[in-house]
């Protein structure tokens, strides 16, 4: 735990606290909506975003009374006792999206009242970040703009083998993302041993994120463990340490892990272990979107990280969007 040893002393001054939402219009059945919590004090704010998916549990946030002189460790412990739904959330992951949200923002406003950044109070270096585009979208038209993009996707239940063979010929797929731990939500993707066959085959110096182990899938699987990655159900060293394999990777989405002390252990811990990391992101429109990318310039740049500009999450495959890797980042704050 030394990198968090490093923060928890860090002393600030909340002074005020609010709330800004945001929103956009994915499509007529979905509508992103996220809430950034904004703590104020000494002339500085810090920023952090709760990317909570369900829209209406947006609608009530919790009133967080401002506590004065603290410091980061001391507020943290203070954030456990906050309420922070009004009613059971639909997902139970976004408990720790809120909390978050809160502790991110206390981190961004500690470092700038102490006149550092992220990378200055942790003694290290910001690095330029190497990104893919995450898209369910056409693959194809993106390459077609930008031949040197690479590419996260996630392999439906639809593709044939001459599909697949198509996308491996751009020789531009980084990882494939089976989703086998979502449950009831639209990006579902029904575990097929024939589909991880072909992607196992097809894609063979791909990232294969969050396949399931399960039966027949499971068997195809064996002898890949170093390709393999986790994202949806690591929240903590607890859960990376319960997996049934030793992964070669994880995608790290730092909301899932509720506080930075979580985080950084998780980070320690893979380090530790030889388990590489990347970034990942989830469709942030606010400062959230800065600190996944702050993350990766600092632990795991070289990674597959699915932490491009928004641009990428917004309109169609065009021209002119930025291009990996990424600038490191200068400013302070988170």
């Amino acid at each position: 735990m030394a990198l968090w040893e490093e923060l928890r002393g860090l002393d600030l001054n909340i002074e005020d606290v609010g709330t800004e939402r945001k929103s956009v219009d994915v499509s007529t059945q979905f509508t992103r909506v996220t809430t950034t919590v904004v703590l104020g004090g000494e002339g500085e704010q810090g920023r952090g975003e709760d990317v909570t998916y369900t829209a209406e549990d947006h609608d009530w946030f919790p009133d967080l009374a401002a506590p004065g002189r603290t410091t980061l460790g001391d507020l943290s412990a203070t954030l456990d006792g906050l309420r922070l739904f009004e009613v059971e959330p639909k997902m139970g992951a976004s408990a720790d999206y809120r909390r978050w949200a809160f502790e991110s923002a206390a981190l961004d406003l500690a470092l700038r009242q102490n006149g550092l950044s992220l990378g200055a109070a942790l003694e290290r270096d910001y690095r330029p970040v190497r990104f893919v585009v995450s898209t369910r979208g056409d693959a194809f038209a993106w390459l077609q703009h930008n031949p040197g993009l690479e590419l996260k996707l996630d392999p439906e239940n639809d593709w044939d083998r001459s599909f697949m063979e198509r996308l491996a010929g751009t020789g531009r797929v980084r990882v494939l993302d089976f989703k086998a731990y979502y449950k009831g939500t639209p990006v579902d993707v029904v575990p097929d041993p024939a589909l991880y066959r072909a992607a196992v085959e097809l894609f063979p110096e791909a990232v294969l994120e969050d396949a399931s182990l399960d039966g027949e899938c499971g068997v195809v699987l064996r002898g890949h463990e170093g390709r393999m990655s986790f994202d949806a159900p690591i929240h903590s060293v607890a859960d990376v340490n319960a997996l049934p394999v030793q992964p070669g990777w994880l995608n790290i989405k730092p909301s899932r892990f509720g506080t930075p002390e979580r985080l950084l252990e998780c980070i320690e811990h893979c380090a530790a272990n030889g388990i590489q990391l990347y970034g990942g992101g989830q469709f942030e429109l606010g400062v959230g979107r800065r600190h996944i990318q702050v993350l990766a310039s600092l632990f795991y740049p070289d990674g597959p990280n699915d932490v491009a500009p928004s641009e990428y999450n917004l309109g169609e495959p065009r021209p002119g969007l930025p291009q990996s890797p990424l600038p490191a980042p200068e400013e302070l704050g988170f």
